[in-house]
């Protein structure tokens, strides 16, 4: 079957367009929500968002000057350094995680990236190994790696690698100056090849426009495979970064993104991330709604707040939505391709 709005050409998926993008994208609202519902039906019918939780296991330092972003070096935000955390200091987070409900446990590591033969990097192979064991998805985001490193990752057990491009290929290079576009997507093709899950999204209201998240899907949708899931964030403004100051975005222009993604990604997890502790309980239901079908759940978004756990728990019962089994042991979403 072909994916809704994917055409065909000698039995090739064609990739959608930046032109065709824009038709899907500023179609009247509602036209453009009761389409990303239909599809969202068609692939994901069950009342249903999967829950993680991410965890920040090394806080702070990182040499990248990331402009929205607490944790470089660059920048004077109050943020105090910590180590990386040991094995067992993870293993009672992840735990509580799954009591809670989580069925996909994330880690990040504020830093460049990891090489084979590093102690960190073994730290980190260990602590996958452990986790892996509790029966969730473990998702890593652990910066610039090769392909021996995500091999390794992907032996010790890890399901899920999350590289995030942020934004638009042109607007990228006024967010970030130590790394590059190209980079990110070098380090994606390791994940690829190592048969890992891509969990790639971007971040919306950096001072890019609509062309540019539109852009920033063009590239998602251009990933072969696709990603299996995609993080829609909302800045979070930090003080002491280039951009504290940026207004939030419109709630609509979120929605539409997020519908967007939907009816050109059928098969992903559409991740509501960071900045639904400045939504309403209605924007987030209008979100899932539209086609989303993730959160990150627990009190901490790495270093910035998110809803508490006892309010995600209301929303999702007054919503009439149940906690979605992982993904590793559903082959497939309900439609195959």
């Amino acid at each position: 079957m072909t994916p809704p709005n994917r055409a065909t050409k000698n039995g090739v998926l064609v990739r959608p367009t930046l032109e065709k993008l824009e038709q899907i994208y500023y179609r009247p609202l509602f036209d453009l929500i009761q389409e990303s519902r239909r599809v969202f039906l068609e692939f994901w019918p069950k009342n249903e968002v999967q829950l993680c939780t991410l965890l920040s296991v090394k806080t702070g330092g990182c040499s990248e000057d990331c402009g929205y972003c607490a944790q470089s070096a660059h920048y004077n935000t109050g943020l105090q350094k910590e180590r990386l955390m040991t094995t067992e200091e993870v293993m009672p987070v992840a735990e509580r995680a799954r009591q809670n409900g989580s069925t996909r446990f994330c880690m990040g590591a504020a830093w460049k990236g990891v090489r084979d033969g590093d102690p960190k990097f073994e730290t980190m192979l260990e602590t996958v190994r452990e986790v892996s064991k509790l029966g969730m998805e473990v998702c890593v985001t652990l910066g610039q790696l090769g392909d021996i490193e995500a091999r390794k990752l992907k032996e010790a057990g890890l399901t899920a690698y999350n590289h995030n491009i942020d934004t638009s290929p042109e607007h990228y290079k006024k967010i970030v100056s130590t790394h590059t576009f190209e980079e990110r997507l070098n380090t994606i093709g390791s994940v690829q090849r190592a048969g890992l899950s891509v969990c790639c999204g971007g971040i919306i209201g950096m001072g890019e426009n609509e062309t540019d998240r539109l852009k920033m899907l063009e590239v998602l949708c251009s990933l072969d495979p696709e990603p299996e899931s995609v993080p829609i964030n909302c800045l979070t403004p930090i003080e002491g970064t280039p951009l504290a100051k940026t207004p939030p975005i419109d709630v609509f222009e979120l929605v539409r993104l997020i519908a967007t993604a939907r009816i050109v990604l059928p098969k992903a997890k559409i991740r509501l991330s960071a900045g639904r502790d400045r939504l309403s309980r209605e924007a987030q239901a209008l979100c899932l709604f539209a086609g989303a079908n993730s959160i990150f759940y627990g009190d901490k978004l790495l270093t910035a707040s998110n809803p508490g756990v006892d309010d995600d728990r209301a929303l999702l019962e007054s919503l009439g939505l149940e906690p979605q089994a992982p993904y590793s042991d559903q082959a497939q979403p309900a439609c195959k391709l």
